[in-house]
């Protein structure tokens, strides 16, 4: 049966992947609530589309600004839904240490009333956006657990443990069938410039050196990095086969990690991207993240055994993620904030 999806941050970069995923792999509606006052941007949309025109048949693009409440003429014009997918939030630690406040009362505030909206709409499931940052950084071999102790270290990932916090109250309270992922680092095609993978490749097609954040001792930070396509990917895998844990039977809200298939070091990843952008030996600028960067953490490793015992399975390699991200960068040197006359190869 046709399935009808609220999804929010549909003009953000993970939102678009998500939107293109449910377009190409199920026959449901989608209806997308936007403002672009943040990072969305409406070509996302329309690339997502733009392949197949009969999808706009499928797709409904409704001005909202989910900081304020949804009122009831807009819920009207939602209609039934039959799941929600939250992705939007602020994202960007660097603009969460400049300006912590907007930052946090944000993210909050959205959480907050998409929230108070399902308890109006009733979804079979609520699928909230977390992330790996929520735990703090892991130690040296140890990889976070479903449920492990929440300890942010900066302003955004503060603000995603408080969505978590306000998505379980909702779950417990009002009965909101809340299912948290937590999610590794992302790439993609369409990534906000100001993103580790893409600041790397426009420093590497520049001849500058890429910034690598390293420990006082000089150890790399590193990551288990995710594509977008496979979060979305693990999202519709949920939509279709989990239940939702309800209070009573549970004492918590269902949790995911949705996780990449192998550890990459920071440094290592800047050579995977030289190389496959055909550029040798690749600059490098080490920085010490303890002092340049204040409330960022050196490593992050979330324990994906959970989701996979169930049954899901990534569809996208690391190296095809790669592949995909650096192919598209190229042809499309615009999103990396250079003109075409810079890619040199």
């Amino acid at each position: 049966m046709t399935k009808h999806v609220l999804l929010t941050g549909g003009g953000g970069f993970v939102g678009s992947h998500v939107l293109r995923h449910l377009m190409t792999n199920t026959d449901w509606t989608v209806t997308l609530p936007v403002t672009f006052r943040h990072k969305g941007v409406p070509k996302r949309i329309a690339s997502a589309l733009e392949t197949n025109p009969e999808w706009w048949e499928r797709v409904d693009v409704i001005y909202c600004d989910l900081t304020a409440p949804v009122d009831p003429v807009t819920a009207a014009r939602f209609g039934k839904i039959d799941y929600l997918f939250n992705v939007a939030s602020e994202s960007h630690v660097d603009r969460s240490i400049d300006q912590p406040g907007p930052f946090i009362e944000n993210n909050v505030r959205l959480i907050t009333n998409i929230l108070d909206y399902a308890r109006q709409a009733k979804p079979s499931l609520v699928l909230q956006m977390s992330t790996d940052e929520v735990y703090g950084p892991a130690p040296d071999g140890y990889e976070h657990r479903e449920w492990d102790a929440i300890a942010p270290s900066n302003p955004y990932s503060a603000s995603k443990a408080a969505q978590e916090a306000v998505c379980f109250t909702y779950w417990r309270t009002y009965g909101v069938p809340v299912v948290i992922t937590n999610t590794m680092n992302i790439l993609g095609e369409q990534q906000d410039a100001e993103k580790f993978i893409p600041k790397t490749m426009r420093a590497i097609l520049q001849g500058e050196p890429a910034t690598v954040h390293v420990s006082p001792d000089g150890r790399p930070g590193s990551r288990f990095y995710l594509h977008a396509r496979n979060l979305a990917d693990a999202w519709l895998w949920l939509a279709r086969h989990h239940k939702p844990q309800q209070y009573g039977e549970f004492d918590r809200p269902s949790r995911f990690h949705i996780v990449g298939e192998r550890e990459v070091d920071n440094i290592e990843m800047v050579h995977l991207l030289a190389d496959l952008m055909g550029v040798g030996e690749p600059k490098l600028d080490l920085v010490d993240f303890h002092s340049s960067r204040p409330g960022h953490d050196l490593r992050y490793a979330l324990d994906g055994g959970k989701l996979a015992a169930a049954g899901w399975q990534a569809p996208l390699s690391l190296e095809e993620s790669l592949r995909r991200t650096v192919e598209w960068a190229l042809r499309h040197p615009e999103w990396l904030g250079l003109p075409a006359t810079e890619i040199a190869r």
